[in-house]
């Protein structure tokens, strides 16, 4: 038990259940109504969005891509000022909830590094001047076409991540809907990006907010909706109080009014659900509680070392290249119960870590360890999510600056620890 009266087998299980992952009842879902349905999914550069919305509705990369050039689906910065995929019916509300931290953000480079909101603002004026509505610039080009109206910030700048007055000035023209950045070539899984002019206001309440969020997280407690959200206490108090949320017997967990009868009702499904999620899938981030996801009997194990380790490669019979329990392989005694967030992707069944995986682009197949024996729909799921990768993808990276080189140490740890 935790949460006072609450199993946590019955919490993760309803979790997946929120998340569209309890056994493919979604298939044939668009991109938007997944979205809409379980939640904005944080996109940096990696894999992450396209391997949720294939777990959730077997959703191919093209059709993804289809759905983000027909503006169906937008990449914006949303809650924390963070990139996230949204529906478009999100995209308003996604960019009023992202303003707070732009201005943050400018509010530290006038302290810090001398940036006056004038200057800002101007830039904005010269920024909009040069976009097009449908051929993106990248920030490259336009340092370029800019010139002289884009200033250096020194090694100060640089070391905050700012070296120029652009970055904060396409902040400010994305939180306000006037320009929009876009994967250059189409696909949300590259790192480069590209700007277009764009005419999308900004607006929703922080109520509007708390209303999405716990739809897709309840039951969810005021500390979890405060780290989606970014809100601090006061702002997410006076969210919270139009919606009426019900306290679970014995815990700080909070549900919609109109949720409460259909959880009392619900009992965990007895078939498993498989699907292998990205380290920054919703069914964790939008919570940000790794340990719930976690039974106790697997808080012990040990993380896959992130740091460089012997490269071992073995077979593909679930225990060697392709799976296996066993070893001790972490990184300085880092152990999966005291983990904030996951170091690999994830394998889970009704809301239930058991494995972890990553994907070797070289020999073109899927690496993981199981924490339950395998079985026919744990292969079939595993053979799936490979495939998926190999065909549509080339690779999982977990965000921009991955890369085979950097997951080398938890492909080997993973590997060794199958044999």
């Amino acid at each position: 038990m935790v949460n006072g009266e609450v199993p946590a087998v019955k919490l993760r299980a309803w979790w997946a259940r929120r998340q569209w992952l309890d056994g493919g009842r979604h298939r044939g879902a668009s991109a938007a109504q997944v979205l809409a349905a379980t939640g904005w999914a944080r996109s940096t550069g990696g894999a992450g969005p396209y391997l949720g919305l294939f777990a959730r509705a077997g959703l191919r990369r093209a059709e993804v891509d289809a759905a983000l050039a027909a503006l169906e689906v937008q990449e914006l910065p949303s809650a924390r000022g963070r990139t996230y995929l949204l529906p478009a019916e999100d995209s308003a509300l996604g960019l009023a909830a992202g303003a707070g931290s732009v201005e943050t953000e400018l509010a530290a480079a006038a302290r810090q590094l001398g940036v006056t909101r004038d200057e800002i603002e101007q830039l904005c004026l010269a920024v909009t001047e040069v976009l097009s509505p449908v051929e993106p610039l990248t920030a490259k080009e336009l340092h370029a076409q800019l010139g002289p109206a884009v200033r250096s910030l020194g090694e100060a700048g640089r070391r905050r991540g700012v070296a120029t007055t652009l970055p904060p000035a396409l902040g400010l023209l994305q939180s306000r809907g006037l320009a929009r950045r876009v994967p250059v070539g189409g696909r949300l899984d590259r790192q480069s990006r590209g700007y277009l002019r764009w005419d999308r206001p900004a607006h929703g309440e922080a109520a509007d907010l708390a209303r999405r969020y716990f739809a897709w997280a309840a039951p969810a407690s005021v500390r979890h909706f405060r780290w989606f959200s970014g809100f601090g206490a006061a702002t997410a108090k006076a969210a919270l109080a139009p919606l009426g949320l019900v306290r679970l017997p014995g815990s700080e967990l909070l549900m919609p009014p109109e949720l409460v009868d259909e959880f009392a009702g619900f009992t965990v499904p007895d078939e498993p659900a498989y699907a292998l999620l990205a380290a920054t899938d919703g069914l964790h981030l939008l919570h940000r509680d790794l340990p719930r996801l976690v039974d106790p009997r697997d808080a012990d194990r040990p993380v896959p070392a992130a740091r460089p380790a012997p490269a071992a490669r073995s077979g593909r019979d679930g225990r060697g290249g392709r799976g296996g329990r066993g070893g001790q392989d972490g990184r300085g005694g880092r152990l999966l119960g005291e983990e904030t967030d996951p170091r690999t992707h994830l394998v889970v069944d009704r809301g239930r870590v058991i494995g972890f995986w990553e994907y070797d682009p070289e020999l073109r197949e899927l690496v993981h360890e199981l924490f339950v024996p395998m079985t026919p729909g744990l292969r079939a799921a595993i053979d799936a999510a490979e495939a998926f990768v190999r065909e549509d993808l080339g690779d999982a990276r977990s965000s921009g600056p991955d890369s085979p080189r950097s997951r080398a140490p938890r492909l080997a740890a993973l590997r060794a620890r199958g044999q």
